[in-house]
């Protein structure tokens, strides 16, 4: 009995060890820092990401930034671990034009480019001559024409790159609509001079839209952002450990509660 006992307890405190190590933090690395955009990719990681790696026994460091050009650069230079800012095609274009050695690890929930009623309601509304309000950066109006194909309202030429279209490729105008180029952070102002406004999530969040009001969202997965991590890096236990916080149910839970609109990575069920 007492062996019994004995080998009772070895058992189980061999199961707790395991159990254990299944928490534990790369023992190669305890520290781990990620770089943000300001805004919503931060809170993800102050409110959820990061109590999930520090439970492993890992110490999280967000570094947040207000441009689009330093993060990636920090990453390449090994002050940062991650960053979560950018879409794969941004991504694929910088890392070319720096010779970074960068490589997209997992996506995160994303504000999503919509179209938001303006003096038109009603998608079923638009007529004849509509007037939609377009960011006029050559990526977000690529994105714009590709949701004003979807519905219906232009046809675009076939066999062109979507993520590069431009009113050139516009092969038909259906509805004749009258596309109005704009800084991207005008967008939410110009819907009382519109009928239609395609606005970033950023902006239309920023503005005190919810993205919920959006009358129709883009289908494309392209532009959901990632997180991203050294080539060298996406193998190692630590990376491993970061891409399971953000697709781990908790995170999920989270994030569907939190971020109401936003579309979510897509191999989330």
């Amino acid at each position: 009995m007492r062996r019994f006992v004995i080998k009772a307890v070895a058992a189980s405190v061999l199961g707790l060890a395991v159990a254990g190590a299944a928490l534990a933090a790369d023992p190669a690395k305890k520290d781990i820092v990620i770089g943000t955009t300001v805004g919503d990719f931060g809170d993800m990681v102050k409110q959820s990401i990061k109590p999930i790696l520090e439970k492993q026994g890992y110490k999280v460091k967000l570094v947040e930034f207000t441009d689009y050009v330093r993060p990636n650069l920090a990453l390449q230079e090994g002050a940062l671990d991650v960053n979560v800012f950018q879409h794969k095609p941004y991504l694929d274009n910088f890392a070319k034009e720096h010779k970074l050695s960068l490589k997209e690890a997992f996506q995160v929930p994303t504000a999503p480019l919509g179209v938001y009623a303006g003096k038109v309601k009603a998608l079923k509304d638009v007529k004849v001559g509509s007037t939609v309000a377009a960011p006029n950066d050559p990526s977000n109006f690529a994105r714009a024409l590709v949701m004003l194909a979807d519905l219906g309202w232009v046809k675009l030429k076939p066999g062109i790159n979507p993520l590069t279209a431009s009113e050139r490729d516009i092969a038909v105008n259906v509805k004749k609509i009258k596309i109005i180029p704009l800084e991207a952070a005008q967008l939410p102002r110009s819907r009382s001079d519109v009928d239609f406004a395609v606005i970033n999530g950023n902006f239309a969040t920023s503005s005190g839209i919810k993205l919920t009001e959006a009358v129709y969202q883009e289908k494309s997965y392209a532009y959901v952002n990632w997180g991203v991590v050294r080539a060298a890096d996406a193998g190692k236990p630590w990376a491993k450990d970061v891409v399971a916080a953000y697709n781990s149910p908790a995170f999920q839970a989270y994030a569907k509660q939190k971020y109401a609109g936003y579309k979510l990575p897509q191999n989330w069920k």
